[in-house]
């Protein structure tokens, strides 16, 4: 651990010190930051039948969202190593920059080709916003105080997941496509502002650290080679073929070169002590677990309901609300109740064995239910999945230092997005399956053309699919360590004088 200067010896303990409305601030300073983030997966949905006739190019309009999911997940851990060397201010208003840059590019994109390519350079910066407003939350709140502050965090993606598909398809519909990038630049450049300003008052010591970047280029490299092949797969290639056999086996080597490199140098860029901390790896694997499957089901949830349930475009959007909506509330209830409740635990438990009950009945009889049955199912399983969320979040952060938080909390925010990559090409695949394993054309399309049997038994097992997750997920769950939250240091009211003293800005 490298020392910091003589006057500055006090610094540390200087961020439990502020106070509940300047707490207050700095979230709501880096809530439109991830609120920029969250919204730009979701708001393009609607738009995608348009930007490709525009374009004239249909056959590789999945990578415009593929493309964001790329490069986002990719660097999700990089920012989090940055943040803890360079501090979260500077870093922040870097990947804001660079998401504003993106959103310029892709809506002045002349070809499909472009757009992609300015979709790659948005991800670049949207895949450090939410991971780091997550890690700006912990540096200013002990862990016992985070968890009603989370609930801010599950907001933020609810409003994006719900309002995002509405937004675009009205932008698109009454004015151009390119709008759905142009909003990015006044929302980011009062980003910029409200964030610059509320981040000056997180303090940030200086610390020596080493950037493997060797590493972060082989994390990078597998991850996306990974994801690559579970984009292609089953989509433009059978899953059992030699391009996606090859993909798969260089995406198996890269990994074992990031391992290796793990052991063989001093400070590898994922530090084994993270790695090796059993309460953050079961926390990362279970919070996985639950980001996947909520993402599966944002996805797959309306092409059910207008393939299976006949609703138009607008009204399954509008069908969301019930399971996004107790998603917010339950995360923004359980959080608030761990600063009360010891055994924080069992409300995680309770939540994810909920969902499991509540997704079985969907599997059980996805083409018959009442439209009623499944909005309340659809409910039960997102207060379920709302109640595990700052649990998985509040109690990895809680067993790592200081020094460690960016990237502990870059590592899991990598593995969410890694599993809801995993999880949307399961479904996938599952729904490619179930209509006929065609390859070449689009699900939708697939699904439109398909019988009401066969389109009942895909949603079946995607619902089952859903619930096996969930149960992996509670398995890592049940085996994790339950640590007492750390307080606020009791010192901190008795040292009136701190203020004065000189802490560096990030």
């Amino acid at each position: 651990m490298a020392s910091s200067p003589a006057p500055h010896e006090s610094a540390p303990a200087a961020p439990r010190r502020l106070t509940h409305p300047e707490v207050r601030a700095v979230v709501l300073g880096i809530m439109l930051a991830m609120f920029l983030g969250a919204l730009d997966q979701t708001i393009v949905a609607t738009a995608m039948p348009t930007i490709g006739r525009d374009l004239a190019n249909l056959s590789d309009l999945s990578w415009v969202v593929t493309a964001y999911l790329l490069t986002s997940t990719a660097t999700t851990p990089l920012y989090g190593k940055l943040s803890d060397i360079h501090g979260r201010r500077v870093v922040m208003l870097i990947a804001i920059a660079i998401f504003i840059v993106g959103s310029v590019m892709c809506a002045l994109a002349p070809t499909m080709t472009t757009l992609i390519v300015a979709r790659g350079v948005q991800g670049l910066g949207g895949g450090g916003l939410m991971a780091l407003a997550q890690t700006i939350i912990a540096d200013v709140v002990s862990p016992r105080e985070r968890g009603r502050y989370q609930g801010y965090v599950g907001a933020v993606f609810a409003l994006s997941s719900v309002g995002g598909p509405v937004l675009g398809g009205f932008l698109t519909e009454v004015f151009h496509w390119s709008l759905i990038f142009w909003i990015n630049l006044p929302l980011g450049l009062v980003a910029l502002g409200m964030t610059s300003h509320a981040l000056k008052k997180v303090p940030f010591v200086p610390r020596k650290h080493r950037l493997d970047l060797v590493g972060a280029a082989l994390m990078m490299a597998a991850s996306v080679v990974l994801l690559l092949a579970l984009s292609w797969g089953g989509l433009y290639y059978a899953w059992i073929s030699a391009p996606s056999g090859a993909l798969i086996l260089a995406s198996a080597v890269l990994w074992g070169l990031f391992a290796w490199r793990l052991v063989a140098v001093r400070e590898p860029f994922l530090p084994l002590s993270v790695l090796g901390n059993p309460v953050v790896r079961c926390a990362a694997l279970f919070g996985a677990c639950n980001m996947g499957v909520l993402v599966g089901l944002t996805i797959f949830v309306p092409m059910y309901f207008e393939v299976v349930m006949h609703m138009s475009a607008s009204e399954s959007g509008l069908a969301l609300i019930p399971l996004m909506g107790t998603t917010v509330v339950f995360a923004t209830i359980t959080g608030k109740l761990m600063m009360h409740v010891a055994r924080y635990k069992r409300m995680a438990l309770i939540g994810m064995v909920t969902a499991i009950l509540a997704l079985l009945p969907l599997a059980i009889a996805p083409a018959t239910l009442p439209m009623v049955a499944v909005l309340a199912l659809l409910a039960v399983v997102g207060a379920g999945l709302g109640g595990v969320f700052p649990v998985s979040t509040v109690a990895l952060q809680n067993a790592v230092s200081q020094s460690q938080m960016g990237i502990a909390t870059g590592a899991a925010n990598f593995f969410r997005s890694l599993f809801a990559a995993l999880v949307v090409a399961l479904l996938g695949a599952i729904v490619l399956g179930g209509l006929g394993g065609v390859t070449g054309v689009s699900m939708e399309m697939l699904a439109r053309s398909a019988t009401p049997d066969a389109l009942g038994t895909a949603f079946r097992f995607v619902f089952l699919a859903c619930a096996l997750v969930l149960a992996f997920g509670l398995a890592f769950l049940i085996a994790m360590e339950e640590k007492p939250l750390k307080g606020p240091p009791t010192a901190a009211p008795a040292a009136p004088a701190a203020p004065s003293t000189p802490i560096p800005m990030a």
